[in-house]
């Protein structure tokens, strides 16, 4: 219920996460700035401002999701998806953004096809992203650091109760440690992972081979994320589709997570 009232608040009333602030004659490439043009629905504006803010001092959540919300609100999609997923790169926890990204996903052209997969992979991947990956390498180091103590107590411990007892310790916090240790890895592969980029053009022809003459395969249309599988070429792109179809793209029609 949370995320839908979220949603018709997104879609309805303008920068509930903005400060409000209006721009005092200083430099215009401010995230002040910005969010005085957002709340003042000069969204292409606002667009053009946070751009030139992340060229200068780097991105960041709130300045990716308030991109991506005044992207949304100047019918730019490709650009929304965009930088809601760079968000969620950062911060995959984040369930307004997630929630967000599905509602602005849902206005695209192409209707993308449900991916299956196997539940098990479905609720790690959800575990995982409960936590940032310093929470969970911080949940790491403490379980190997219990593991350790319980082991040195193990050693100068009797039979009994107590014994017991540590072994379970031991036992439990050298899994959590281990588990933490995969939560890491699969969220730093997550973050470091650039083969995937969002359709920016209003419509890309696949074409069966990199030049003008190919063959067009199919056509998909702004805000479509998809693989890069090839990226040998300055000029053009091979790239996967959600359903396993591949063809190739000019490279200024896509741009990289």
């Amino acid at each position: 219920m949370r995320r839908y009232i979220y949603i018709l608040l997104f879609a309805v009333i303008p920068a509930l996460a903005f400060s409000g602030e209006t721009l005092q004659g200083s430099t215009p490439f401010t995230k002040e700035a910005g969010d005085s043009a957002y709340s003042q629905r000069r969204f292409a504006e606002a667009v053009e401002i946070y751009e030139k803010v992340i060229d200068n001092e780097g991105g960041s959540v709130e300045l990716y999701y308030n991109l991506g919300n005044a992207a949304y609100r100047s019918n730019q999609l490709g650009k929304a998806i965009l930088n809601y997923e760079r968000e969620l790169l950062i911060d995959p926890t984040d369930e307004d953004t997630r929630a967000n990204l599905e509602f602005v996903q849902s206005r695209m052209k192409d209707e993308v096809p449900e991916q299956y997969e196997i539940f098990f992979v479905t609720w790690m991947t959800a575990l995982f992203n409960l936590l940032g990956i310093n929470t969970w390498a911080i949940i790491g180091v403490v379980a190997f650091v219990v593991a350790l103590i319980g082991i040195l107590l193990l050693l100068f411990s009797s039979k009994g109760t107590k014994r017991n007892l540590l072994i379970a310790t031991v036992a439990f916090s050298v899994f959590v440690a281990i588990f933490a240790n995969i939560a890491v890895y699969n969220i730093h592969a997550n973050v470091t992972d650039n083969s995937y980029a969002i359709v920016m053009n209003e419509e890309v022809s696949l074409k069966s081979t990199p030049d003008n003459s190919g063959t067009v395969l199919i056509k998909v249309h702004e805000g479509r994320k998809v693989r890069i599988v090839d990226d040998t070429l300055k000029d053009w792109k091979e790239i996967e589709l959600e359903d396993g179809k591949v063809g190739w793209v000019k490279a200024d029609a896509i741009e990289r997570i």
